[in-house]
């Protein structure tokens, strides 16, 4: 077994509360609960002697390995093919679909042979609290009993297993055709032992997985030219959005590197109001109404958790069910993926001044216009001292989307988001008829507008740049700019900037998100270029009518997608994945440049030709 296997060498399982990696070894080295934000009770991704794994595979040394779904579900299936035979590790959870937050979650692993003789073998080393807390094994001949301070997991299999100190091992010979199954139950300390599997109810719970999720994905009204990525995208939004809220969390893990050695090892396990924002027009755009509702529900309940503070009515993040972040400690037990240290629990960036996320909860409502009315009129006065607040405070240095730890800056994102709530607070005051302070706005919203244009635009670079008096500093937040509507796609000074990131962010097809080098963030360390990124860029150049480059970058990008069509948040020098996997904010973007892309297609098309630039590969 690799010690830390490529962060890409993972599938993701999930029940819509929680969520766990499962490597192309078979191993489960991530599985927190019994929330996202939990603790972990497998973490050997972060420290494999003290993070406790999973492991249900074939050991050899001439096998052949392959990682793949169901179609359009989340069950996973890990292939082994050597000489002997062919045998799969199923991996699913039950979905849980009501709104009542559960302590109960349950990893299903179904081992069997398609061809010839396999052996299977098993190793359950559960490692509680990010390693910190002891447990014992109770062995029992129901179920095996591993028993943590406050937490209870029980394994049960349809075949013998043995104790190796406080964890189990056991193995599992099966012909073609045979078929074993391994249940993992996460419950509280007084958690009862569910009844010992059944081989043929497991392969109908199985079905019923398959089924829900199948179901699922027929709800989109995607017909564009790419289903296959983009309802694998969908499915790994909705595997990271948390019914019970509907908050969706940024990555299903902690940790890890978007540099390995690095220090850059953030924990993404919560919601930002950036991401999840965004994720309405996602959302809507493929037809997930009642997904984009319950985070319009979130959001709200957040602005109206703000009255009657002093301080500024939203956070950046919060914690799934809405309560704010306090703090950020270091693991220095772990030793990190790959020796990245430190490994860091919370996240400190939550008490950081971030303005742009007022532009992109109001960018979200206005996308979102058939599901906003529901917000009534309460609501609707919770919007409007946001919005009042932010009239007197918009004109100030902030940390950025970026959450630089370097220090503020007057970045042209954040102002440019800014002048994004007053023009979407003024559209929605509009079309709903409701009351504000309309000509406060206004104001605010046309000075924004007049300073980016005027301190946000550098004569030398040729473009806008990342932040006042940067000097030529460019960032690729900035792609969002023809997206809402700041300046036009095809507006001279947009192209002028769309061409100066193209020299100097973008490297054949991947984009950087800006230099630290030139633009130091108080960080040590380089890192890889952002998915996101990418997918923003081909949004913009389809918006900018550069329909072969758009296409042609989209499509590379998606041969550095995972074997299961994942992405983590960054594509390192040599095309490996880093940081945390899979990230939702990747996957949303990917949504949105493909319906964006395919609009541009379709508009061709009915005009009969391609008037474009030329793309790269026709220079």
């Amino acid at each position: 077994m690799e010690r830390y296997p490529p962060i890409a060498e993972h599938g993701l399982i999930g029940d819509l509360q929680t969520a766990a990696l499962v490597s192309s070894e078979g191993v489960v080295n991530w599985f927190a609960a019994p929330r996202f934000d939990s603790p972990s009770v497998f973490a050997a991704l972060l420290d494999h002697e003290r993070g406790g794994y999973f492991r249900l595979g074939v050991d050899g040394g001439h096998i052949a390995r392959k990682q793949l779904y169901y179609p359009d579900s989340a069950v996973l299936v890990t292939r082994f093919m050597s000489p002997d035979g062919v045998g799969e590790v199923v991996d699913l959870m039950p979905p849980l679909t009501g709104r009542t937050p559960s302590d109960r979650h349950t990893l299903v692993r179904i081992v069997r042979t398609v061809r010839g003789t396999v052996r299977f073998d098993l190793e359950c080393r559960p490692r509680f609290d990010y390693g910190r807390a002891a447990h014992r094994l109770d062995v029992r001949p129901e179920a095996a009993a591993f028993r943590a301070p406050g937490a209870t997991a029980y394994l049960q299999s349809t075949f013998p297993l043995e104790r190796d100190g406080d964890d189990l091992y056991g193995s599992v010979t099966l012909n073609d055709g045979e078929s074993a199954v391994a249940v993992f139950t996460f419950c509280g300390p007084d958690g009862a032992a569910p009844p010992p599997p059944d081989v043929d109810a497991v392969i109908e719970q199985l079905w019923d997985t398959t089924d829900f999720w199948q179901r699922w994905v027929r709800g989109s009204n995607y017909r564009g030219r790419w289903p296959g990525m983009v309802n694998r995208s969908a499915i790994t939004l909705k595997l990271l959005t948390y019914r019970p809220t509907g908050a969706p969390v940024a990555a299903a893990t902690m940790g890890l590197p978007e540099q390995v050695g690095g220090e850059r090892n953030w924990d993404y396990r919560y919601t930002w109001i950036r991401d999840g924002s965004l994720s309405i027009r996602a959302l809507l755009d493929l037809g997930f109404v009642e997904e984009a509702t319950d985070f319009v529900h979130w959001l709200g309940a957040r602005l109206g958790d703000s009255v009657g503070r002093d301080a500024e009515p939203l956070q950046i993040m919060y914690r799934i069910d809405g309560e704010r972040l306090t703090t950020e400690e270091i693991l220095g037990h772990l030793e990190g993926y790959r020796g990245s240290a430190p490994v860091r629990l919370g996240n400190a960036a939550a008490d950081q001044l971030q303005l742009d996320i007022y532009g992109e909860a109001l960018y979200g409502v206005s996308e979102g216009r058939e599901i906003a009315p529901q917000a009534g009129y309460v609501g609707w006065k919770t919007l409007t001292r946001a919005l009042d607040w932010l009239a007197d405070w918009w004109d100030r240095p902030d940390e950025g989307i970026w959450e630089t730890r370097g220090g503020r800056k007057d970045f042209t994102y954040s102002r440019v988001m800014c002048w994004v709530a007053f023009d979407r607070g003024l559209r929605l005051a509009d079309a709903f008829r409701r009351p504000g302070n309309t000509e406060v706005w206004t104001k605010a919203r046309d000075a924004i507008f007049e300073q980016v244009m005027e301190r946000g635009w550098s004569d030398s670079a040729g473009a806008f740049v990342q932040h006042y008096g940067g000097g030529d500093v460019l960032d690729a937040s900035l792609l969002l700019m023809p997206r809402v509507g700041f300046l036009a796609p095809r507006d001279p000074a947009w192209l002028s900037t769309l061409d100066a990131m193209e020299g100097t962010l973008v490297s054949d097809s991947l984009v950087y998100r800006y230099d630290p080098t030139a633009s130091p963030d108080g960080l040590r360390g380089s890192e890889g270029t952002f998915s996101l990124c990418t997918f923003l860029y081909v949004d913009a150049l389809a918006r900018a009518g550069r329909l072969r480059n758009a296409r042609y970058t989209f499509e590379k990008m998606f041969t550095y997608a995972n074997p299961v069509g994942l992405f983590a948040e960054e594509v390192g020098p040599s095309g490996e994945q880093l940081g945390n996997f899979p990230q939702a904010f990747t996957h949303l973007s990917l949504i949105t440049a493909a319906c964006t892309l395919d609009d541009a297609l379709d508009r061709e098309r009915l005009a009969g030709g391609s008037t474009e630039p030329r793309g790269p590969l026709d220079r």
